[in-house]
């Protein structure tokens, strides 16, 4: 893994994984792209492999790990890893995105909810659980995304899948917003579980943060920011064919 703590040389032949900090507002597209232009701009390297493992919300920032070259064939194993968010949920209000991409649709009352209650809810989603993936998705129906049927407001359901929830703690209480810790498996949408969190409160609720923290032993406070991963691949170079 290439990460703020690597120092030799990149071969590219050999394919390389990239720990990366996705900023505020990108797509982890814009970040394969970005790093996919970098090199050919700066390397001359045309024709080159890359893809990211484990999709970020455009409003989520955290861990993503862009696998280059032969590592795109292991994207798939980093994907199975386990993944730790930290983020906000905000109680009171539901949004059809589940996030802060939509308009509020409906407002909840919370004078009802309290520490002890918040508490009990984490507790009724530890385990596996069947979670409806919002339809403000990339998932596929019909050849097409979810979200864009969900932009046309078209009537689709989604079918719940199976998901492991290993940690779900509530870390700060400043109503109507509350900051949780979830530590969880491939596929897990932290947005749906803000929609299921706030319907178990009979308050509503959406995620209003989130941020990856860690992707299997794969830590955050590691992963090189966009203009700090060009600099490095500036310094360290970029060797393009084996010896």
């Amino acid at each position: 893994m290439i990460d703020k703590n690597f120092k030799e040389t990149i071969c590219l032949p050999e394919g390389e994984a990239i720990s990366v900090n996705k900023p505020l507002n990108w797509t982890s597209f814009d970040v394969v792209n970005n790093i996919r232009n970098f090199f050919n701009y700066n390397f001359g390297i045309k024709k080159i492999k890359i893809g990211h493992a484990g999709t970020l919300d455009p409003l989520a920032t955290g861990l993503l790990i862009i696998c280059v070259g032969k590592y795109t064939k292991r994207i798939v194993e980093f994907q199975s890893l386990e993944k730790i968010y930290e983020g906000t949920f905000t109680l009171g209000a539901t949004t059809p995105s589940f996030d802060m991409e939509t308009q509020i649709d409906k407002s909840y009352e919370t004078n009802h909810i309290t520490k002890e209650m918040l508490n009990q809810a984490t507790q009724n989603f530890i385990g596996e659980i069947q979670q409806i993936p919002p339809l403000f998705s990339a998932i596929k129906i019909k050849g097409k995304r979810a979200y864009n049927y969900a932009r046309k407001k078209e009537d689709i359901k989604l079918a719940p899948r199976i998901v492991d929830i290993k940690e779900f703690n509530i870390t700060n209480i400043n109503l109507p917003k509350v900051d949780f810790f979830v530590r969880c498996s491939k596929g897990t949408y932290i947005r749906s579980l803000a929609r299921d969190f706030g319907n178990e409160l009979k308050s509503g609720a959406y995620l209003s943060t989130l941020c990856r923290t860690q992707i299997g032993e794969y830590k955050l406070e590691n992963a090189f920011e966009i203009e700090q991963l060009k600099v490095f691949l500036k310094n360290v170079g970029i060797k393009n064919s084996l010896p």
